[in-house]
C-alpha cells in the first residue's frame, strides 16, 4: 500500500466519508471535526504537550471491541503472549461490573499511562467534576446524562476498567524445554469516585482518585509506546482505529531502530486486534477503512506495497519522538 502525504491523505478521507458514486452528501459534525483535526495535524508536528502513552503489551494484545457478555474470562492472544481479563464484582449487588470494552476504556488507558508517567505515582487524581475529566479524554459533556450520553458511558466504563483484573502470560520453548511466565494485576485496588453522571458539571466536595495496583503500574510504565493525543481524539469513535493506530506507531518505532521494515499479515492482525470479527474478510475491510483515516492523522507513517497485510517501512517516523530514556530502544 502506498502512503498518501498531506492533502492527499485528507482528500482520501473526504472521499471515503462522502461515499463512492451517487449524489454527494453533507458531512456530519463529527466528520467535519475529523477533517479539521487531520488538517491541523498535517500542518503542525506534535510537541510534548500532545504526547500520550500506552503500555506495549496493550498495543500487542488489545481490549474487547464489543461487550463479551456474561463470561468468566475473556482472552486475546498474540503469538506467545496472551492477555486475559476478569471482571470485578460489585459487592453490594453480588453481580459483575462487566468487561471494559469499546473506545472509552482505551482512552482511559492512554490517560492512565500518560498521567502515571508524568507524575511518577500510582495515585492518580481524577478531579472534582466529571465534566473536567471528560474534557481531558476528549469526550463531550454536552451529550447529556442519558444511557447513551458520554457521561453515563464513561462512569460505567471507569468502573468496569478500574475494578477488573488483567493477566499476561508468555509461553516459550527453549532447547526443547517449554515454560510459561505470568503476572496477574488488579488495575486499581483503591479509589474514590464522587461524581454524578446526571450532573457532570457539578463539582464534588472531595476529589475523585484511583490508586493503581503496584504490578499494573510497573507494567504500564515499563516500556510505553508514545502516540499523538490529537490523533487519539480524532479516532475516538472507533476502537479498531485506536488499536491499529497504536500498533502502527509502535511498529514504526521498531522499524526505525532495527532499520528493517515491519510486516504483519491480515491473519496475524485479526488475531490480536480483531477477534470479535468472525469473518477475517470483514475485519480486513474495516481495518482498511480505518487505515485511510489513520494516514490522515499520522503524517510520519510510510507503508509499503507488500500484499496480504500491512508493511511499515523504515522511513516511518514515530508519532511522538521519545525523550524518556526508557523509550529510546524498543523491546521485542
Amino acid at each position: 500500500m502506498n502512503n498518501k502525504k498531506g492533502p492527499q491523505a485528507v482528500s482520501a478521507v473526504m472521499q471515503q466519508l462522502r461515499g463512492k458514486g451517487g449524489a454527494p452528501r453533507a458531512l456530519t459534525n463529527s466528520e467535519r471535526k475529523f477533517l479539521e483535526s487531520s488538517t491541523l495535524i498535517q500542518g503542525a508536528a506534535a510537541d510534548a504537550k500532545d504526547a500520550a502513552y500506552l503500555a506495549r503489551e496493550l498495543v500487542q494484545a488489545s481490549l474487547p471491541h464489543s461487550n463479551p457478555g456474561d463470561l468468566p474470562l475473556w482472552t486475546r492472544r498474540n503469538g506467545d503472549v496472551t492477555l486475559a481479563i476478569q471482571p470485578g464484582i460489585n459487592i453490594r449487588t453480588g453481580k459483575s461490573y462487566g468487561y471494559p470494552y469499546g473506545t472509552i476504556p482505551r482512552l482511559l488507558l492512554f490517560w492512565i499511562t500518560t498521567e502515571a508517567i508524568r507524575i511518577r505515582s500510582r495515585r492518580l487524581e481524577l478531579g472534582h467534576s466529571l465534566n473536567g475529566f471528560m474534557a481531558d479524554l476528549g469526550l463531550n459533556p454536552d451529550t447529556g446524562g442519558g444511557k447513551r450520553g458520554d457521561a453515563k458511558r464513561l462512569r460505567d466504563q471507569m468502573e468496569r476498567l478500574f475494578r477488573s483484573r488483567f493477566s499476561l502470560e508468555c509461553y516459550e520453548v527453549q532447547d526443547d524445554q517449554a515454560g510459561n511466565g505470568w503476572i496477574d494485576m488488579q488495575v486499581a485496588p483503591k479509589g474514590q469516585m464522587w461524581w454524578s453522571e446526571k450532573q457532570p458539571d457539578q463539582g464534588a466536595l472531595w476529589g475523585s482518585w484511583i490508586e493503581l495496583g503496584e504490578d499494573f503500574y510497573r507494567a504500564v510504565t515499563a516500556a510505553p509506546v508514545p502516540v499523538d493525543m490529537r490523533a487519539l481524539r480524532a479516532l475516538k469513535r472507533s476502537p479498531l482505529a485506536l488499536d491499529l493506530y497504536a500498533w502502527l506507531t509502535y511498529e514504526a518505532f521498531r522499524a526505525q531502530h532495527s532499520r528493517r521494515s515491519r510486516f504483519e499479515t491480515w491473519v496475524q492482525l485479526h488475531g490480536h486486534m480483531g477477534g470479535e470479527y468472525a469473518n477475517p474478510k470483514d475485519f480486513r475491510r474495516k481495518a482498511k477503512a480505518a487505515l485511510t483515516k489513520i494516514r490522515a492523522v499520522y503524517p510520519g507513517l510510510k507503508l509499503g506495497k507488500r500484499q496480504g497485510g500491512i508493511e511499515v517501512l523504515v522511513g516511518s517516523q514515530s508519532a511522538i519522538q521519545p525523550r524518556d530514556p526508557r523509550l529510546e530502544k524498543p523491546v521485542d
